[in-house]
């Protein structure tokens, strides 16, 4: 019977923050040099000077991943403190702006901002990427690919729990999810088509390397026949990652919280580990076409847990809030196996109290109500930020 072990990773990227300013600041490479003494490569640079990345190690379980998460934050906000900063954790910062940013070296960045141009310079944002482990062999590349092309349908619902990214440039954008509109400038981002087998998977990225789209040597420019095979640049929401033979979940936002990063990574394993059970009894999930999956995830972006969702197999709207109930109905035959019955259930408290995107608005506003300057209600949205990315790793030690 197809199966898989259904190991976590996760990956998170982090703002570096001025506590005096509020601003983002350029300063991975300081942070970098302090760090990896103590994480290693679990610790990388990214485009911006003012993000960091941490990687988690290969988790058994959501309870060694929540660990791991705690550890992290914990150790590379000591770092960030040591040089007079501190880490914030949002999909997007509240007002700094993407002009005012430094890259950082390196010819995958160089090649990045010479081939996209101000499409990639604009990529001020910070997300949370979900590895499920599959395996390499044949048979869990098959199953990945199986279980990805049914994942597509949950990946809004996925983004409506998780958003975090109201602001931009110091404005209300309307938008719960601004990160994700930035990000789909870029090309081979969205959602991932349906593939009939990994072989056919595989033969789109042979294509796209051959004509230069993942990285053609030496020039930054596609080139027919001169290209890489990177399948690291192909961004979907959802993908399988070419090197480490897990199916890599990127649609959500940064998680604000070590409890709503812990019950989102939690969702996506409880929902694979269902996909499979399906799979095994001769069922599946039905596959929808990516335009309908698609006006979901714009209304995920748009109204995130207030919205409302299709389905399209009644052909009507239905509040993400129920919906959310109803995916904790869905996976309720797997979660005590896995373990994550605790960190799924978290959802009810986002039914409830809304997600980060929802409390950071509420406190500008309230700032603003309060007769603050928008700067100063700025400030107080940032200041929460930090705050709330500490929450749940001071009880650890």
């Amino acid at each position: 019977m197809p199966t898989a072990p259904l190991t976590i990773g996760i990956e998170e990227e982090y703002q570096i923050i001025d506590p005096e300013t509020r601003e983002l600041t350029s300063y991975v490479q300081q942070l970098m040099n302090r760090g990896r003494v103590t994480l290693g490569d679990q610790l990388k640079q990214e485009f911006m000077q003012s993000q960091i990345e941490v990687g988690s190690h290969v988790c058994r379980n959501i309870e060694e991943a929540r660990q791991e998460i705690i550890r992290l934050r914990r150790t590379v906000n000591s770092v960030a403190e040591e040089h007079g900063r501190v880490i914030a954790a949002a999909g997007t910062h509240p007002f700094s702006r993407w002009q005012d940013q430094k890259f950082s070296e390196g010819q995958r960045y160089d090649d990045l901002e010479s081939t996209m141009q101000d499409a990639a310079r604009r990529l001020l944002i910070f997300g949370m990427h979900v590895h499920i482990g599959f395996g390499k062999d044949r048979v869990a590349q098959e199953l990945l690919i199986d279980v990805l092309n049914q994942l597509r349908y949950f990946l809004p619902h996925i983004l409506a729990l998780s958003t975090s990214s109201p602001f931009w440039h110091g404005r209300d954008t309307g938008m719960k999810s601004y990160r994700s509109l930035i990000f789909e400038n870029l090309p081979r981002t969205g959602l991932p088509p349906v593939f009939n087998s990994f072989a056919d998977y595989d033969r789109y990225v042979d294509t796209m390397a051959a004509v230069g789209s993942l990285g053609p040597k030496g020039t930054g420019k596609p080139s027919s026949g001169e290209g890489t095979k990177d399948a690291t640049k192909i961004w979907w929401d959802a993908r399988p990652h070419p090197n480490w033979g897990t199916l890599e979940v990127r649609v959500s936002d940064m998680c604000t919280t070590i409890d709503e990063c812990m019950c989102i990574a939690a969702l996506i394993q409880s929902i694979i580990a269902k996909l499979i059970k399906l799979r095994n009894q001769n069922m599946s999930w039905r596959i929808y076409p990516s335009h309908l999956i698609s006006e979901n995830k714009w209304r995920a972006v748009r109204y995130g847990i207030d919205g409302k969702l299709i389905d399209f197999g009644i052909e009507e709207e239905v509040p993400m809030r129920f919906l959310a109930r109803e995916l904790l109905e869905l996976i309720d035959d797997v979660v005590d196996d896995l373990g994550t019955r605790k960190d799924a259930e978290y959802i009810l408290k986002m039914v409830e109290n809304g997600t980060s995107a929802d409390r950071q608005t509420s406190t500008y506003r309230r700032a603003l109500n309060e007769g603050k300057s928008q700067q100063d209600a700025m400030f107080a949205v940032v200041d929460n930020l930090v705050v709330e990315t500490r929450r749940g790793w001071y009880e650890q030690g």
